[in-house]
């Protein structure tokens, strides 16, 4: 029997051929990236001289796999963040565990479509697990569903959803079908974090028909006015949003109480917890989100304090059936709504689903309930270790009392009143900071005043890392002042 011509190999075509060889590249490069992590900057500057490295036109020949990836490791490497690296202290970043750094690099080795059971049996099971155990984790509702996400902005918005399909069929209304005819009112504290504005836009409630009712200037949510408001609207059903853990100095709002005002007023409370939920993890800790069980959903980002890679979050809610119907589209090809098999990709806005569940579940496995107990409460520890500085050093002015892991603060040098100038030297010493490239935190405004706020969820960090934090912003500040800023 002859055998069939086959079509003639294309030049340029894409095969297996050094496939071992990159896989080695990369294993190598990883080893010796992470033996220097402690002690690389954070931050490297003018990234833009060395970024130039990558321009170009698009190849019409292609340098080769192996090529390809020693010029992403000699030429990427360098200018990377050191986001992982124990002396980042911004946009509240976990270094990546072992356990999930493996995980990781296992979900692009399968490369599973994690949408639905019959994609991945394994990437669904998986999920399943790992939503059972978190809300174990965070001492919610064992009977509450969930899924995971991108992280908090896709969280919030998922439980959003599923709040507004309530609200809808409250009214009369299924928004999943007929679309958002109306809009509910929603209440809120001053710590409402931006990704909750944008999921609300999404969803098509305006950014305006938010009430913000705060007690005072650092956003805490003003609960006798919260009560007026929702008497005000008689019984009829509304969206109250709880913040727990403000990036700005790890506030709290007040959520045993909303969480009886919800109740008693037929409201949905959604808790944002991006990192603030896992206080619920430390003994010590957990009566700042007490009360979260009487919360209708919860969205959580577990790339912060759980130290999972980016991205990756979870959105917990009290009846899964409002995001099936907010989300799910029967279609001939799809699984049927009934199919018995755990099938997520009903449940949120992506068709297309990586599977998160491997580095969620590796990491809730290997470490257990003790180590994210552990890791919690170390970082805790040395954040109560800076405001302990802050606090005492003569130029330094803690501005928030320290309850977390997030520490508010300035440079604030002796005889140096006036206002605008602080605010002015504490925004120098911010950039200046972060040209300096030993430590990286953020910026913002506190009570109207420039401040520092650094925010701890790193395994790596030790106690001379913030130390050092405290030596840099101090010396840098001591260095501006006397030039006569």
């Amino acid at each position: 029997m002859s055998k069939p011509n086959l079509p003639a190999r294309r030049a340029g075509a894409i095969t297996d051929e050094g496939r071992e060889q990159v896989l080695k590249l990369v294993e190598a490069a990883a080893q010796e990236h992470l033996k220097q992590i402690d002690d690389r900057r954070t931050w490297i500057a003018e990234p833009e001289r060395l970024l130039a490295r990558f321009e170009g036109a698009l190849p019409e020949a292609g340098t080769g796999a192996e090529r390809a990836i020693r010029q992403l490791i000699d030429d990427g490497l360098p200018v990377a963040t050191n986001s992982i690296g124990p002396r980042f202290f911004h946009f509240v970043v976990g270094g990546v565990t072992p356990a999930a750094l493996a995980a990781d690099w296992f979900t692009s080795l399968v490369d599973q479509m994690a949408y639905a059971w019959a994609g991945s049996p394994l990437a669904s099971r998986l999920e399943q697990i790992s939503i059972r155990w978190l809300l174990d984790l965070f001492g919610l509702p064992a009977r509450w569903g969930g899924v995971l996400t991108t992280g908090a902005t896709t969280g919030n918005m998922v439980c959003l959803a599923g709040a507004r399909q309530w609200w809808g069929e409250q009214e009369g209304i299924d928004i999943g079908e007929e679309g958002l005819v109306r809009q509910p009112p929603v209440l809120a504290g001053g710590y409402l974090h931006p990704s909750a504005y944008k999921a609300l836009a999404i969803l098509g409630v305006g950014r305006a028909r938010i009430q913000k009712l705060t007690a005072n200037d650092t956003g805490a949510t003003d609960l006798p006015a919260l009560e007026r408001a929702l008497q005000a609207l008689g019984g009829k059903p509304s969206i109250v949003i709880a913040t727990a853990g403000d990036p700005n100095a790890g506030g709290f709002d007040p959520i045993e109480p909303m969480a009886e005002l919800a109740r008693r007023y037929n409201a949905w409370l959604h808790i944002d917890g991006a990192f603030g939920m896992f206080a619920a993890c430390a003994p010590d800790l957990a009566h700042l989100v007490r009360g979260a069980d009487g919360a209708r959903s919860v969205s959580v980002d577990l790339h912060k304090w759980m130290n999972v890679p980016y991205d990756s979050g979870a959105a917990f809610i009290h009846d899964l059936r409002y995001l099936a119907r907010a989300f799910h589209h029967q279609a001939d090809y799809l699984p049927d709504a009934d199919d018995p098999h755990p099938n997520f990709g009903f449940l949120v806005p992506e068709m297309s689903r990586r599977a998160r569940a491997f580095p969620v579940w590796a990491t809730l496995q290997a470490y257990g309930r003790q180590g994210i107990r552990a890791l919690v409460e170390g970082t805790v520890a040395l954040a109560a270790r800076l405001a302990a500085q802050a606090e005492a050093a003569p130029d330094l002015e803690l501005l928030a009392p320290h309850q977390l892991n997030a520490v508010c603060f300035r440079y604030h040098p002796p005889g140096l009143d006036d206002a605008a100038r602080l605010d002015e030297l504490n925004t120098r010493i911010h950039e200046r900071v972060i040209e300096d490239g030993r430590v990286y935190f953020g910026a913002t405004r506190y009570a109207g005043r420039v401040a520092f706020r650094p925010t701890l969820v790193n395994w790596r960090t030790r106690e001379e890392d913030v130390d050092l934090l405290v030596s840099v912003i101090r010396e840098i500040g001591g260095r501006l002042h006397a030039e006569g800023l």
